[in-house]
């Protein structure tokens, strides 16, 4: 099986647009026009959607994103803002991309459904789990759909594994692994310095705390800063942690210990490169692990899940699967060593989220899902920060008896901006 990559588009893409209309396309607005969510973008024009409006606080950003809209056949130049607002006083547009920095995410989110828009929303949903539970509120009040960029719901082959997995050939399963390993450059620790005058660096922080411009702070690297993301933990533990609780049919752990911090990196980030989480289940222990200064991979891979189950371990990545049988104990396991599916399972998602947008049925990757894989990996950071094991309840959506990690649930926001009320 091969590792995530990034492919070009599927082949299908095409068939799909030739079929149409201009009339029936779905308009979009991009809010964060960065690399992925142009990508998302880009996916969303493939299959059919029309580009509208973009808003990134970076004017570099927006502009490439518009010229790259504006460069496709056919398709007109999209009006671009600095401010997301503006955006959502468009009445032509459906729907929109948020493909902000993770601090921002709730906010443009909620404010988009309340606007009357739905939401294809990048993983994490929010930056805390106060947020995402708003998000959730936001989406059944204002009856919008919200679909959360976790694609491997969408790939076929993760379909497939997911039905062997409720065949019941694995057997009782004891234990899930997920994983991801890499061996970055150390960013160093750059001083820091005015920002680049085609950002509005006021309205890229938002309702962060204010602080100095500094480019480990900011484009891609926010993730390593406690203000604006999770780490790794919740950068790729989302993806994988999701297809635990998809696959295992559950949607909340009962208690959460995790530890790591800085090991390798001497960088001026903040978010451990080195972690491991262990999450207790009612029937089952997951266990998740990174490594950003060390790269030697799991079962082969350097990113992926394994099920342990008494007949065999089932082991998947964006690449394929793959089953060991434990001893004889199974026959004829099922072997896929496919190739990278990145592109076709991307495709397949915004084809979700359009489907729905159309239908006003619920997507395969609805906001409740995100939210609850979200959550997982914001316990396990709340845990790694005060160094102890959280319990959780989670139909209070509380955790029990620590009123440090509870504080950690939410945020304070910065002024003007606040989480609206729903």
């Amino acid at each position: 099986m091969a590792a995530a990559g990034a492919a070009g588009l599927t082949s299908l893409a095409p068939a799909v647009l030739a079929q149409t209309a201009p009339s029936e396309r779905i308009r979009i607005g991009l809010i964060g026009c960065g690399g992925r969510g142009l990508a998302v973008l880009q996916q969303m024009l493939e299959v059919g959607a029309e580009g509208v409006a973009l808003a990134d606080p970076d004017d570099q950003h927006s502009e490439e994103a518009a010229k790259q809209v504006e460069a496709r056949a056919g398709a007109r130049r999209p009006v671009a803002y600095r401010d997301f607002r503006k955006v959502l006083d468009h009445h032509d547009v459906d729907a929109v991309i948020v493909a902000t920095p993770d601090h921002w995410h709730a906010i443009c989110a909620i404010h988009a459904v309340m606007a009357g828009k739905d939401v294809y929303v990048e993983k994490p949903i929010s930056h805390n789990v106060h947020e995402g539970r708003a998000m959730v509120r936001a989406a059944h009040k204002f009856n919008r759909i919200m679909q959360v960029g976790t694609q491997q719901r969408s790939a076929e082959h993760f379909i497939q594994a997911k039905a062997f997995v409720d065949s019941g050939r694995l057997g009782s399963i004891c234990l899930c692994k997920a994983w991801r390993s890499i061996h970055r450059k150390d960013l160093g620790s750059p001083d820091d310095a005015p920002p680049p005058p085609h950002v509005d660096y006021d309205l890229w922080l938002g309702p962060a705390p204010k602080r100095p411009f500094n480019r480990n702070r900011f484009h891609y690297e926010w993730r390593w800063f406690w203000d604006y993301g999770g780490g790794k933990q919740v950068d790729w533990g989302i993806h994988l942690i999701d297809v635990v609780h998809w696959f295992m049919n559950v949607q909340a752990p009962l208690a959460v210990a995790s530890s790591g911090g800085k090991r390798i990196l001497r960088e001026n980030t903040e978010t451990p490169d080195t972690q491991v989480t262990i999450f207790e289940y009612p029937d089952f222990t997951c266990l998740w692990e990174h490594r950003m200064g060390n790269a030697q991979p799991l079962h082969g891979l350097d990113v992926g899940v394994a099920l342990y189950g008494e007949n065999g371990t089932l082991v998947i990545n964006r690449g394929g699967w793959r089953v060991y049988a434990e001893g004889k104990r199974m026959s004829d396991p099922p072997l896929d060593e496919g190739g990278d599916r990145e592109s076709s399972m991307s495709t397949k998602h915004v084809q979700e989220f359009l489907r729905s947008v159309r239908t006003r049925t619920p997507p395969n990757a609805g906001i409740e899902i995100g939210h609850q894989s979200s959550t997982a990996c914001q316990l396990a950071n709340i845990a790694v920060r005060v160094g102890r094991k959280l319990r959780w309840d989670a139909a209070k959506e509380e955790i029990i008896g620590d009123q440090e990690a509870s504080a950690l649930l939410a945020r304070e926001y910065r002024k003007p901006w606040e989480l609206p009320a729903v």
